[in-house]
């Protein structure tokens, strides 16, 4: 498999401060789709052994120097090998076709980072976990349910991305007559794109922000609109997807086998996220009638809404003791 050779920037370019217990470096791995992923690899400094280690993802339009980054610099600091990795046709990474998703090819960009880990020098492929962010909390559940590698699994501020792409936000579009005309609108898009040359952004973040914007735009403007997560290359920062981006999550449910998950799984959301249903729902459906509900948990936490679990907010609320002694019981 012949690598893309992908343009890395080797400063630090990330939202949050470098830590000095970690060593950082920059790396690169390739999907069963032949495409290059871009990745940032912490490793805890003076560490001895085969360590456990957890890919980190998210959140949906983010890049790895923003949230995923963070958590995985974190976990690393607590003793674990930590991958945080680009999508493909996002960020760094490669793939030809920019800014584009796919329900298949991202939940197989998870499992190209369990392939890589489970190959690394010093990680114990027996002991790998992988951590979910937002949308790709939803990859990450379904990445469980595909991967029998992966040992442990945090969802943290879960999207379904094919249910919201489907029903629309709080399932307010619900209805076969709602998803048709979503699907003819994207059919006349193909086509518009194509006799234009090129795809058309969908926008990102609104900004500037309107004075009556529901709650939901105005959390995620907070973060990726301001000092707090911007960055350059994160799509929800900038241009946001194509408008044909994320076409193919409107009939492909991603958690549709999660009641068969057998290895262990953590759910963690804010009482106050508007997305808190994705969490509530996916863990219902996780463990009613399950054979193996008892490795699964939902984590509420009280007063925290949606971006506060992306960099722990103003009351720094990501549980990240709770997730150390989760992937501490599971990965050993």
């Amino acid at each position: 498999m012949k690598a893309e050779t992908l343009q890395l920037v080797n400063e630090w370019d990330k939202t949050f401060p470098k830590s000095e217990k970690v060593d950082h470096s920059k790396v690169t791995f390739i999907n069963r789709y032949g495409i290059t992923l871009a990745a940032d690899l912490y490793v805890p400094k003076n560490a001895q052994g085969k360590l456990p280690a957890i890919a980190v993802c998210g959140p949906f339009g983010a890049v790895k120097e923003q949230c995923a980054g963070l958590y995985a610099q974190t976990m690393a600091e607590r003793g674990y090998l930590t991958l945080a990795f680009d999508p493909s046709f996002t960020g760094e990474s490669g793939g030809n076709v920019r800014y584009m998703a796919s329900p298949d090819i991202n939940t197989e960009d998870f499992m190209a980072a369990v392939d890589y880990l489970s190959l690394h020098e010093k990680a114990d492929p027996d002991r790998i976990g992988i951590i979910g962010i937002c949308g790709w909390g939803g990859m990450a559940i379904n990445t469980a349910a595909l991967d029998t590698r992966v040992k442990a699994t945090v969802s943290s501020t879960m999207y379904d991305m094919t249910r919201v792409n489907a029903n629309g936000y709080f399932d307010s579009e619900d209805s076969e007559e709602a998803r048709f005309e979503k699907k003819k609108a994207m059919c006349a898009q193909r086509l518009a794109d194509l006799k234009a040359g090129d795809y058309t952004p969908g926008g990102g973040v609104v900004d500037p922000l309107p004075e009556d914007a529901p709650f939901f735009v105005k959390d995620y403007h907070s973060y990726y609109k301001t000092d707090r997560g911007y960055h350059k290359r994160s799509l929800n920062s900038n241009g946001g997807w194509n408008v044909i981006g994320c076409e193919s999550f409107i009939n492909q449910p991603i958690l549709k086998y999660s009641n068969e998950i057998r290895s262990a799984v953590l759910l963690i959301h804010g009482e106050k996220a508007h997305s808190c249903y994705f969490s509530r729902d996916a863990y219902k459906a996780m463990t009613d009638g399950s054979k193996y509900a008892g490795n699964k948990e939902l984590m509420i936490i009280p007063d925290a809404v949606h971006t506060d679990l992306y960099d722990g907010g103003e009351k720094n609320i990501i549980p990240y003791d709770k997730m150390d002694g989760f992937f501490k019981q599971y990965l050993k």
